[in-house]
């Protein structure tokens, strides 16, 4: 019970600090979405340990593990596009095939360099 409650506080800060960054987006008329200036503004306040880790941990690891069922009704509209995927299909594939690729070797290359840079790599 103490845990579902913890994961909900923690979920709620994070919606109600997408909502205040939309809304500042909307009014200073940034052409930036609100929930990305939100996710900035916690990266930075985790950075600058002022936010604690421990306090958002729970929240962000039920939504990351929940992730795809946000990813279910886009799936499910797929079907509806039948014969886009029957003309185009395999072009389709091979882009997000690609995508995928340069993402991973991307993050890849990335992480060796933070991992270098804190020490972290093999001799």
């Amino acid at each position: 019970m103490k845990t579902g409650l913890t994961v909900s506080i923690q979920i709620a800060f994070l919606i109600i600090v997408s909502w205040l960054m939309n809304k500042l987006v909307q009014w200073l008329h940034i052409p930036v979405p609100g929930s990305i200036l939100g996710m900035i503004l916690v990266f930075l306040l985790l950075q600058m340990k002022l936010l604690p880790r421990k306090l958002l941990e729970a929240g962000s690891n039920w939504l990351i593990a929940t992730m795809l069922l946000f990813f279910i009704p886009p799936a499910v509209g797929i079907i509806s596009y039948r014969q886009l995927l029957v003309d185009k299909g395999l072009q389709i594939v091979l882009v997000i095939v690609f995508g995928t690729v340069i993402v991973m070797v991307c993050s890849g290359l990335v992480a060796q360099v933070i991992a270098k840079r804190k020490g972290l790599s093999r001799p």
